[in-house]
């Protein structure tokens, strides 16, 4: 046969018929509803449970079914029907059994009633609606708290220049506000906290240093006071970049040699502004030293661990993990959770050990912003994590099947409660689906505040 453009333009409309007709079809059987009977439930199966969510036992509404045993729970709840997604499902529905005739036998309906065992496990679940309120007030408190703190640090650098004696009187006070809340003996939530104003952005960063510095501080058992001089030098650490131009400042590209020795003359800068400013000499000594890495890789003067402040050590750990996250381009930023694992195993050498280990302890290997993949597929993101069980945190949970929308406590889960759920990865904002993205909106910036767990 010859082909011409006009046989080759013919075949191809048809073509493009066929495959438009064999895609609506596809469209179309997504959106058919397929129930079946409780008898035909089975392993692999997608379904979807069409009850409010306090009325089952079961963390999400829709689930692939994976054990014989959440196949005995669903068929005991009372339901005549279940609707399920054949695309969704690894299986089948077991075929129902045929009568001689052809015809359907006749099937015993569901229970009346729930059983005991099942509104027993409901009940349980109901009970958790109260620690779940409990949560979300503590994090709008935490939310108010880290607002309020954000516009101190604003302050701070605002008027140190011109009113240095009360600018400094009004840092001190709010490190003290900080370790107060601290040292209450109580276990520590850290909460993931969005950036809702962007014009704030240039603030986020003290903020953050200093809150984990002071965390991390604690957490090591440090003195009261050194835990405070060391919240205060995080708090100014970076006051020398105000010298810098902002064309090296605000720099996305890597600096050449020349503007890196500029960049790095900012940690002397600093010390002479904070000595202009009044800051005491054992704040300043820090400040002097938060680039400098145990190997000598750092700068300024390029010191070892044993040279390096004890205090500086923890101030230069948490800045580099900061900066990780926190990139210029957001584009290059790691997840907490990469960041971490960077540190821990690519750049053990840079970073004093024991409060290395003590940051992943505190903040998880998932801290609070890193985007993770859940043992049931779901997507999710880290929103707080207690200090106290670092391997269970606050997640909140992308579901596919719509329940996002319509019942938040369903899929603001604490792992902590939910024992058959667990994180299975860890990911980068990339590999969500558009929905999960649109939903979860992980934040330019990953910027963390606390409260204790009976603060409320």
């Amino acid at each position: 046969m010859l082909i011409t453009l006009s046989n080759l333009s013919i075949f191809l409309k048809k073509s493009h018929t066929k495959v438009s007709s064999f895609c609506k079809c596809i469209m179309q059987a997504e959106k058919t509803v397929h129930f079946i009977f409780p008898s035909q439930l089975q392993v692999g199966l997608y379904v979807h449970l069409d009850l409010p969510w306090t009325q089952h036992p079961f963390t999400f509404g829709s689930f692939k079914i994976d054990s014989d045993e959440q196949v005995v729970t669903i068929r005991q709840l009372g339901l005549q029907k279940i609707r399920y997604s054949p695309t969704k499902s690894d299986m089948l529905p077991t075929p129902l059994p045929a009568a001689p005739n052809g015809l359907l036998e006749s099937l015993p309906l569901a229970p009346p009633c729930i059983v005991s065992e099942v509104q027993a496990a409901i009940n349980a679940k109901q009970s958790l609606l109260l620690h779940y309120e409990h949560n979300k007030k503590q994090r709008a408190e935490c939310a108010k708290a880290f607002s309020a703190t954000l516009q101190a640090v604003r302050r701070i650098d605002e008027q140190l220049s011109q009113r240095p004696k009360e600018t400094l009187a009004g840092a001190y006070h709010l490190v003290s506000q900080l370790l107060d809340s601290l040292l209450v003996d109580s276990d520590l939530v850290i909460h993931l906290m969005n950036d809702k104003s962007p014009s704030e952005a240039f603030y986020y960063h003290p903020l953050n240093v200093a809150v984990l510095s002071l965390i991390l501080a604690r957490d090591m058992q440090l003195p009261k006071q050194d835990i405070h001089t060391l919240g205060m030098a995080a708090l100014f650490h970076d006051i020398g970049k105000a010298q810098l131009s902002g064309r090296i400042v605000l720099k996305t590209d890597p600096l050449t040699s020349a503007e890196t020795k500029i960049y790095q003359q900012h940690c002397l800068w600093g010390v002479n502004a904070g000595k202009a400013a009044g800051l005491p000499a054992a704040v300043l000594h820090i400040i002097s030293q938060h680039h400098e890495m145990c190997d000598g890789s750092g700068y300024p003067k390029h010191l070892k661990m044993a040279e390096i402040d004890p205090l500086a050590r923890i101030l230069s750990m948490v800045n580099c993990y900061d900066n990780y996250c926190n990139r210029l381009n957001p584009a290059d930023s790691l997840t907490p959770h990469e960041a971490l694992s960077l540190m821990f195993s690519q750049q053990k050498a840079w970073f004093d050990p024991i409060p290395l280990n003590l940051m992943i302890h505190s903040m998880g290997v998932y801290p609070p912003g890193s985007l993770v993949m859940l043992s049931n597929d779901c997507f999710a993101l880290v929103m707080a994590v207690n200090s106290a069980k670092p391997l269970k945190p606050v997640v909140l949970v992308y579901n596919s099947d719509g329940s996002n929308t319509s019942n938040d406590d369903a899929v603001l889960i604490d792992l902590e409660y939910e024992t058959q759920l667990n994180i299975r990865k860890s990911i980068k904002s990339h590999q969500l689906s558009k929905g999960a993205a649109t939903y979860l909106c992980p934040g330019k910036r990953i910027s963390y505040f606390f409260n204790a767990s009976n603060q409320s």
